[in-house]
């Protein structure tokens, strides 16, 4: 029998040999070019839509993250940072200034999401952590402009660089899989249940088939077999095929069925990176084709080319890398710090890819109360907030929170001070609506912070399952 010394060494001499091994560079390189396109896209849809000015410039109020309060968009201005972020994806694409283009698109896409948590989506986090994770790495290391300004490219880069990515991928399905083992998504069906019967005006489908209740069942149980084993079929060679084939049908058919904007983009080509390196060799061997230059093939462009991609500093960059994967490993995790239904005051909810579990209703308005005189008046929220902040502000504590401290140092003044209570009773996952905020808690009194958010009341039922 080993001992735990022996043990330890067989382990270290596996990670330093897992650390010295390379694959071909075609995969990051395909990889960088297939994430630039997508995010090029995706910034030009979301100007095109207008929804830079609806979203950033017209609302006179914007929800913060906690500990981000200082980014705000800066009026006509913040066109320059989806510029930046644009022209940056562009750069990237290209393999132009690799390193410089891939932080200032991290730096400037990041701040495009935190300027409004109104926006939060789960793609928008992905997207924010992924561009992160390619600063580390060679992605330029191949079929890129900066071989044609070094005139060196690398034919292999260390195995760890890829698969990495493929880790990342993988949590996100299987993590997503794990958050459907709840009642509601698996004996009720819900939240589809609702939205299913909705879509009654889908040709063919919509008035027969999503009005069934064994459809809402199957698909509640699909969705979660799917997430569970999709990443693990990516994983083996012999059934990545039909995990693709199901990777583009199942994202397809939500997006038919769902607004959900870029996200099947996004997961169709994630899977890709499961492909073998001859599919992206291949590949960029029939984009070369394409490519009208005066420069050589890009296969042949280099007077130097080299073997290995040798990472400077690997043992840091590895070090930082793993510490990254640990935290995403355990944040998901963090709601079990808070008592009650994690559906009901969704503390710890955002960034644990937990997505489209819940369907929530609230009514929200405030009552500003003179302590002096009694004397209180009701405030409409609308007055204030578009009618997309006043849908997210009804049913999440924090966003209550920090519209009541806004009331509350809109209506106070040096000589008066004010209480900020609410008025608030929310719906979930097809219940009956009840009171979601206690009503006698002077919510301007109560800080912002990771603590148990006390003044939530209880959800008078219990969802079970993780």
């Amino acid at each position: 029998m080993l001992t735990l010394t022996e043990i330890n060494k067989k382990f270290q001499i596996i990670i330093k040999d897992y650390l010295k091994s390379y694959v071909s560079s075609s995969t990051l390189a395909f990889f960088r070019i297939g994430f630039g396109l997508l995010m090029s896209y995706s910034l030009i849809r979301f100007w095109l839509k207008g929804w830079i000015e609806e979203l950033y410039i017209i609302p006179s109020f914007h929800f913060s993250y906690y500990g981000f309060e200082w980014i705000k968009p800066i009026g006509e201005y913040t066109y320059i940072i989806f510029i930046v972020c644009l022209l940056s994806s562009i750069l990237i694409t290209i393999g132009y200034k690799y390193r410089l283009s891939i932080i200032m698109f991290f730096l400037s896409f990041t701040y495009i999401e935190l300027m409004d948590k109104t926006t939060y989506l789960n793609h928008y986090y992905f997207i924010s952590i992924l561009s992160f994770l390619l600063i580390f790495l060679p992605a330029n290391a191949y079929f890129s402009v900066d071989n044609l300004t070094s005139k060196k490219s690398f034919d292999k880069i260390p195995r760890w660089t890829i698969d990495i990515i493929k880790t990342l991928v993988v949590l996100i399905y299987f993590y997503a899989g794990l958050a459907k083992l709840n009642s509601d998504w698996l004996l009720e069906a819900m939240p589809l249940k609702i939205w299913l019967t909705s879509k009654y005006d889908l040709p063919i489908i919509g008035e027969i088939l999503l009005q069934k209740n064994w459809v809402h069942y199957a698909m509640s149980w699909g969705g979660m077999i799917y997430d569970l084993t999709i990443p693990f079929l990516l994983l083996y060679h012999r059934t990545r095929i039909i995990a693709f084939f199901l990777v583009v049908s199942f994202h397809v058919f939500t997006l038919v069925l769902f607004p959900i904007g870029m996200f099947p983009h996004i997961m169709i080509f994630s899977s890709m990176i499961f492909f073998s390196s001859k599919f992206h060799s291949k590949f960029l061997e029939s984009l070369r084709h394409l490519i009208i230059t005066s420069h050589k093939s890009f296969y042949n462009y280099s007077s130097k080319k080299i073997e290995y991609y040798k990472i400077k500093n690997q043992k840091y960059v590895v070090t930082i890398l793993s510490l990254f994967l640990i935290l995403q490993l355990t944040i998901p995790f963090r709601y079990n710090l808070y008592p009650g239904e994690l559906f009901w005051h969704e503390q710890g909810y955002r960034f644990s890819w937990r997505v489209m579990l819940i369907e929530k209703v609230g009514y929200t308005n405030f009552k500003i109360k003179d302590p002096e005189s009694g004397s209180s008046f009701i405030v409409d929220p609308s007055k204030y907030l578009t009618p997309f902040q006043v849908k997210q502000m009804s049913f999440q504590p924090d966003f209550i929170l920090e519209f009541a401290h806004y009331l509350g140092k809109e209506f106070s003044t040096e000589d008066k001070k004010i209480e900020v209570y609410a008025d608030s009773f929310v719906a979930l996952n097809g219940r009956s609506s009840q009171r979601f905020i206690d009503p006698n808690v002077d919510l301007y009194k109560e800080k912002e912070s990771f603590k148990n958010k006390t003044w939530v009341l209880p959800l008078k039922d219990e969802i079970k399952g993780i």
